[in-house]
């Protein structure tokens, strides 16, 4: 078992050390024959791990490091790195929401999209306004806004409404947009309220033929691709900006450089008005089952009576956080955050007093020292954590909340981003990655049975304000950073699993 788990080490150790040769030139001069006991395999090895201090100053990352790992079952910090600087955590912050949802509303909490009319139906006819009223479900999507039109044609027997069509998207305040010094056409930072549909993205696409470019906005799922007017693209014979972006009321106005698009392509763009977008598709997809509605109209307040028609849930809280913690989905991590700012304190004004709800919460409940994020995604450039109190916060979480099953598994990798295959030491951690910002959180399990907590954070910050609004999506030398901050993460995985398994 030791020169097994020596050898594996060896194969994950000393690929990223970096110090094999070093080794094989020490143990060529060693004498034939010693005075003193042998040294196990393993205890060479470990003596030759370069301090956490080393592998930092040899990583070539420009910005400040924060690092700190210790041993969740007694709490010991085994080592760190300036673990009380506070820097960026990016979408490591996800983790903490995950724990803050999970303490909250439960594992087994469900969102409910609900269809109600104001009166009931009869003979297939709903003498009354329909109303589309939303949950703050972060996953609704075509297909489930689908599904919802047919119950309401199989199950209630609805053929008519006289009525005018309304929408309620008050269970979660509506914002424009998660991080407002984004750019305009990221994905990753759409509108929020409390009704959402395909994580508030729309599909565009673009084709060229003889006579110039077609282009198709649609809000497309795994089955479906219904075309949508609440986001509205234009060509432009311009080279920059390549995108623009404006409030069109009833829409979102999109322009497009015309040099930009090549021959044929698509991209995801943000949703600004996600419960008129819900809406709209929900009314495509109402007719398609014989329902024939007015335009939607938002409204403010449910009525005080209504009749409850059809309801759909999302699945527990515990699979939507998993998906979350594994795809990064900023939506989801903002409307499960303010989910259960408003559950635990009656309403959500903003994202910032959520996060500021949060911040206390976690002071309260997992011992952090001054948590300060002001979302609940990681994506705003002044939230704040340090790594001593990343690490107090996953030690808490994994004893009372259960946090880790929810934690993405990371294989360990040598240098050039290889797997090394059936690696003893078992990772699983969320990551996060901004523009000169990276970090890693999570638990490692060593093959003695040892479980140790890290987290990790580095920010270049300076050049990171020094970016225009428009280089924050592919930002120059932002490639570089993350690969040098990815290979500065494994090299300490690598010397965690040696130096601290017996």
């Amino acid at each position: 078992m030791t020169r097994e788990l020596s050898r594996r080490a060896l194969l994950g150790g000393l690929a990223f050390a970096g110090l094999g040769q070093s080794v094989m030139a020490q143990s060529a001069l060693a004498p034939l024959a010693s005075l003193r006991p042998t040294a196990r395999e393993t205890d060479l090895l470990k003596a030759y791990q370069a301090p956490l201090s080393e592998l930092v100053a040899q990583s070539g990352l420009n910005g400040k490091v924060s690092v700190q790992v210790a041993d969740v079952k007694t709490g010991l910090v085994l080592e760190s790195h300036n673990p009380l600087r506070a820097l960026p955590p990016a979408s490591v912050a996800k983790a903490l929401t995950a724990c803050y949802a999970l303490d909250v509303l439960g594992p087994g909490y469900h969102f409910e999209t609900r269809v109600l009319g104001t009166a009931p139906v009869v003979n297939g006819r709903l003498d009354g306004n329909l109303i589309l009223a939303g949950g703050g479900d972060p996953t609704l999507d075509t297909d489930a806004l689908a599904d919802i039109t047919k119950r309401l044609r199989d199950e209630v027997g609805l053929t008519e409404v006289t009525g005018r069509f309304l929408v309620w998207s008050g269970a979660l305040p509506y914002l424009k947009d998660i991080d407002s010094e984004q750019p305009h056409q990221v994905g990753y930072n759409p509108g929020l309220s409390g009704l959402n549909l395909n994580f508030n993205r729309v599909h565009f696409e673009w084709k060229r033929g003889s006579d110039g470019y077609s282009v198709a906005m649609d809000a497309r799922s795994a089955t479906l691709r219904p075309a949508v007017r609440t986001a509205r693209m234009r060509i432009e014979p311009r080279k920059y900006p390549i995108y623009t972006y404006a409030d069109g009321g009833s829409h979102d106005t999109w322009t497009v450089a015309r040099s930009a698009l090549g021959k044929n392509g698509s991209r995801w763009l943000p949703v600004r008005k996600p419960a008129l977008y819900a809406a709209e598709v929900f009314q495509i997809l109402a007719r398609s089952n014989g329902i024939v509605l007015k335009a939607a109209e938002q409204i403010d307040a449910l009525p005080a009576e209504t009749t409850p028609l059809v309801a759909h849930q999302s699945a527990p809280l515990r699979i939507v956080l998993r998906d979350m913690l594994k795809y990064s989905t900023n939506v989801t991590a903002e409307c499960v955050g303010l989910t259960a700012t408003t559950a635990r304190l009656g309403s959500a004004t903003s994202l910032k007093m959520s996060a500021d709800a949060m911040n206390t919460w976690a002071k309260e409940t997992l011992g952090m020292t001054s948590p300060a994020l002001e979302d609940h995604s990681g994506l705003g450039d002044d939230s704040r954590l340090s790594a001593r109190d990343m690490v107090k916060a996953l030690i808490a979480a994994r004893k009372v909340m259960g946090i880790k099953p929810l934690l993405k598994a990371h294989p360990l990798r040598t240098e050039d981003r290889k797997v090394i295959e059936d690696h003893p030491v078992k990772v699983h951690a969320k990551t996060g990655t901004l523009n000169f910002v990276s970090g890693l959180g999570g638990f490692v399990d060593l093959p003695d049975g040892t479980e140790l907590a890290f987290a990790y954070f580095s920010a270049d910050l300076p050049r990171r304000d020094a970016l225009s609004r428009e280089e924050r999506e592919r930002p120059p030398g932002g490639k570089t950073y993350n690969t040098q901050a990815r290979k500065l993460q494994q090299r300490m995985l690598a010397r965690w699993s040696i130096v601290y398994n017996s």
